[in-house]
């Protein structure tokens, strides 16, 4: 039948950030001021010397094609800023841009799953792993983490988990929706658990440089460099610069990885947009004043914000190492009215909570949570401390 969709679409979950999204666009046509703490952007605009270099290539005449996997300035400062910044070395070979880091985890979706291979995802999970898995036809194997354990997986869930048909393991450190962290020990115990298995090993580190209170991250192909030949580090500027909406990611992986990623981004998307590229290249090679500023402020609204759920009635949040989420267990809530019935789950909460104190949430079953609320800062303090009174109000008036 000509308007029959394909069969790979059915195995794939909607994105519940689309309804509240939805929803939350909905009140604000109408005039209702949200509390914006679904967001998984920074509210910052990039450093000001990346306009100022990306105006500059524009009026040079930057607006052509560019290779596939990325000009070579970017890739030199790539180069150069994963040896200052992550610990490790590669080299230009190494390297595919991609039009963020979500499209480089798809491409090596492409290039790498197909039907009977195994992906092991730890859970809370970003909400595109598993659906990325699925659509390639392979299958996601989600290992369960706890709020006890610091939303870890240990080495002996990762061993229980890993199969002959594992075909990747995909880790996110930061995190997100939890924003936990592995420390150095605790990445080199999965690492030598892996080091005897044949699989690939995904990092995602978009949220790297976002950490506080002194945490160090360290990168698995500096704890590991006996294992690079297959580790593979996802990675870019959308975070740590602001540039989410520029769409700059890249993947460091072995050379014959990286001619997968070409040939998959040549019959798809070529190359990312020559503007973007370049003030990539701005926001990698100039000061970090920027980013230390947005880490420093960060740290305050992570301080307040789960200082501030915490006292809300019914709601309970751990203090998160990184990124820019507090997770939050909201099952302190259930039982409370909402549309003639009681809250009965987390989805409940998210769209009680938008609706009765206008906060906007991202609900934690998307991301393999039950029971458990995302709460972005990056907001103000003002804000932040704004939405906290507004459902601490509504949870007061619900309790009657």
């Amino acid at each position: 039948m000509p308007n029959k969709l394909a069969q790979r679409l059915s195995v794939v979950a909607p994105s519940i950030t689309l309804a509240m999204n939805a929803k939350a666009q909905e009140l604000r046509a109408q005039g209702v001021d949200v509390f914006a703490f679904g967001v998984g952007e920074p509210d910052f605009e990039p450093p000001a010397h990346v306009l100022e270099f990306a105006k500059k290539a524009i009026d040079a005449g930057v607006s052509k094609y560019t290779a596939v996997t990325g000009v070579p300035a970017l890739k030199k400062a790539i180069v150069d800023a994963t040896e200052k910044r992550r610990g490790f070395s590669c080299k230009p070979e190494n390297i595919c841009v991609g039009v963020g880091a979500k499209h480089v985890l798809f491409n090596l979706a492409v290039a790498l799953y197909e039907a009977g291979d195994e992906v092991i995802i730890p859970a809370p999970y970003w909400v595109s792993y598993p659906e990325q898995v699925r659509i390639v036809g392979a299958t996601p194997v989600i290992v369960e983490t706890t709020e006890e354990s610091g939303w870890k997986m240990s080495p002996a869930q990762l061993q229980n988990a890993l199969t002959p048909k594992t075909k990747a393991v995909i880790l996110c450190t930061p995190s997100n929706p939890t924003g936990t962290a592995y420390a150095e020990a605790e990445m080199k115990g999965l690492l030598d658990v892996l080091a005897g298995h044949d699989c690939w090993i995904i990092v995602d580190e978009i949220y790297a440089d976002l950490v506080y209170d002194g945490f160090k991250h360290v990168s698995a192909s500096a704890i590991a460099p006996q294992l690079r030949d297959r580790i593979i580090t996802v990675d870019g500027v959308s975070k740590s610069f602001a540039m989410t909406g520029w769409r700059i990611g890249w993947g460091i992986a072995p050379p014959h990885i990286i001619k997968a990623l070409d040939l998959v981004q040549g019959q798809s998307t070529t190359n990312p947009a020559a503007i973007s590229q370049q003030a990539a290249i701005a926001a990698l090679t100039g000061p970090l004043d920027d980013l230390a500023a947005m880490r420093e402020t960060f740290q305050k609204r992570r301080n307040a914000m789960v200082a501030g759920l915490n006292s809300v009635p019914g709601i309970r949040c751990r203090t998160p190492e990184g990124a820019f989420y507090a997770f939050a267990d909201c099952r302190g809530l259930y039982g409370l009215p909402y549309q003639g019935r009681k809250i009965e789950n987390d989805e409940d909460v998210a769209f009680w909570l938008l609706e009765a104190a206008r906060v906007a949430t991202v609900p934690g079953s998307g991301f393999g949570a039950k029971g458990y609320v995302r709460f972005s800062y990056a907001q103000s303090e003002a804000r932040i401390a704004a939405g906290i009174e507004a459902m601490k109000a509504a949870v007061a008036k619900a309790k009657g």
